[in-house]
C-alpha cells in the first residue's frame, strides 16, 4: 500500500471512529403538528371528534419531490368502552397529543443519520478528497443507483410526514401525492401499511415509484400458551377477520412490500403468545421481562412462535420478486424510528446489514433484500427494548 492510500485509509478510520459522537451530538429535530382543519367535510374524524393531524418536514434538493409517509403506531380498541376510554386520551384526540414530535431514524432529515450506505461511503470518499488509484471510480459509484443518479439514494431530503394515529382502528377509515413515496408505519402504523398499501398507490401517478414498509405490523394469527386465539377473538370485535390479519392479506398486495419485524417481536410476545388471561399466576413474568430469565420449555416456546412466523412468510420469500424483508432474532418492537436501531455504529444486523441499508438495498433496487437472522439467542448486535 502507498503512502497516499495508507493516509487516506487512516482518515477514513479516524473519521468512522469519531462518528458516534457526531451522531449523537446532533440536536434532535421537532417537527410541529398540523391540524386537517377541513376534515370534517370528509367525515374524518378521531374517536372524540377532534380534527386529524399531521406533522410534516419539507424534503429539500433532490428529494424535494418524494414523499415518504409514517403511519403512528398505538394499539386499538374494540368495543364502545374501550373506545371511549381511549377518546380522552392522546391515542384518541389531536387536543391530548404532543404537539411537536422527535423525528428520528427513517424519518431523519441528517444526512449521516438517516443514510443508505453506499451513498455514504460515496461521501466519504469525496470528503476525504482523495484518490484510490487502484479501484476505479466505477466500482465506488456502480452501486448508487440503478439509473446513474447518487442524489436520490436515501430518505433524509424527502419530504416526510407523520400522521398521528387517532381512530384506535389502524387508520381503517377512508384516507394526494407525485414521483417517488414511500408509506410505512409501525406497530397499529404497521399493519395500516398492509391495509392501505394499493388504495395509497392508486392515488399516485402510475410512473410514481411507489412501495410500501411495515416495522413491527406482522401481528400473526397464533395461538397463545393456552391454545387460544386471543388476538383473533380481538380482532373479531374491531373487524373483519380476514381482512386485519396481514398474513391473509399479504399474498393480494400488488405494490413493491417491505417487512421489517423481529421474529421475537415484544407486543406479539406479551399479547398473542402470553397474553395476561393466559398466564394467571405469572409463570412466565421474569421471562416477559428478560429473555435470559426463561427457562428451557419457555424459550422451546419463543421457538416456536419464530418458527410459525418464518412458516408464514415462506411463500412471500420465496415467490415475491419486488419484496424485501429484515427478520431479525432482537426482543424488540418498532426498529425503523428509532435512531440507535435504524441506523449507527451498533444498530442490530443482520448478515452485516443494518436496518437502514436493508431498506436501502429494496427501495433502490440495487439488491434483492431479503435477511432473515438465525434463532436467540445467536445475534449479538440486538438492543433488546423488552419489559
Amino acid at each position: 500500500m502507498n503512502s497516499h492510500a495508507m493516509a487516506a485509509a487512516l482518515s477514513l478510520l479516524i473519521l468512522l471512529t469519531c462518528a458516534p459522537r457526531r451522531i449523537y451530538s446532533q440536536e434532535r429535530r421537532l417537527v410541529k403538528m398540523t391540524l386537517v382543519q377541513n376534515a370534517s367535510s370528509i367525515g374524518a374524524y378521531c374517536l372524540d371528534g377532534s380534527p386529524p393531524a399531521y406533522h410534516l418536514d419539507r424534503g429539500f434538493g433532490a428529494g424535494a419531490r418524494n414523499w415518504l409517509l409514517q403511519f403512528e403506531g398505538g394499539g386499538w380498541c374494540n368495543d364502545v368502552k374501550s373506545c371511549l376510554e381511549r377518546a380522552a386520551t392522546r391515542r384518541g384526540s389531536t387536543r391530548y397529543m404532543s404537539k411537536v414530535e422527535v423525528f428520528s431514524g427513517i424519518l431523519s432529515n441528517n444526512a449521516s443519520l438517516n443514510p443508505d450506505s453506499p451513498a455514504l461511503l460515496y461521501f466519504l470518499v469525496v470528503l476525504l478528497n482523495f484518490q484510490l488509484s487502484a479501484v476505479p471510480s466505477s466500482v465506488l459509484t456502480s452501486d448508487l443507483s440503478s439509473t446513474g443518479h447518487a442524489c436520490c439514494l436515501y430518505f433524509y431530503n424527502w419530504n416526510r410526514v407523520k400522521l398521528r394515529y387517532c381512530d384506535g382502528a389502524s387508520f381503517a377509515g377512508d384516507a394526494k401525492f407525485q414521483n417517488g413515496a414511500l408509506l410505512s408505519g409501525c406497530s397499529a402504523g404497521g399493519l395500516a401499511t398492509f391495509l392501505h398499501c394499493d388504495n395509497f398507490t392508486s392515488y399516485l401517478p402510475k410512473n410514481a415509484s411507489v412501495k410500501c414498509l411495515s416495522d413491527a405490523g406482522f401481528f400473526l394469527d397464533g395461538r397463545d400458551i393456552s391454545l387460544n386465539h386471543s388476538m383473533r377473538y380481538f380482532y373479531n370485535s374491531l373487524v373483519t377477520l380476514q381482512c386485519f390479519f396481514p398474513q391473509y392479506a399479504l399474498p393480494y398486495i400488488k405494490t413493491p412490500f417491505f417487512i421489517l419485524n423481529s421474529a421475537y417481536d415484544v407486543y406479539q410476545f406479551h399479547h398473542i403468545l402470553v397474553p395476561p388471561a393466559a398466564d394467571p399466576h405469572g409463570h412466565w413474568y421474569h421471562c416477559k421481562l428478560n429473555p435470559s430469565a426463561c427457562n428451557a420449555v419457555q424459550i422451546n416456546t419463543l421457538q416456536g412462535f419464530r418458527k410459525y412466523m418464518l412458516e408464514t412468510l415462506r411463500p412471500f420469500f420465496f415467490n415475491s420478486s419486488r419484496g424485501g424483508m429484515f427478520i431479525n432474532s432482537c426482543f424488540a418492537h418498532c426498529q425503523s424510528e428509532l435512531q440507535d436501531t435504524w441506523f449507527a455504529p451498533d444498530s442490530p444486523r443482520v448478515n452485516n446489514k443494518t436496518i437502514s441499508q436493508a431498506v436501502g438495498d429494496w427501495y433502490f433496487g440495487r439488491n434483492e433484500s431479503k435477511e432473515i437472522d438465525c434463532a436467540y439467542p445467536c445475534d449479538n448486535t440486538c438492543h433488546n427494548l423488552i419489559g
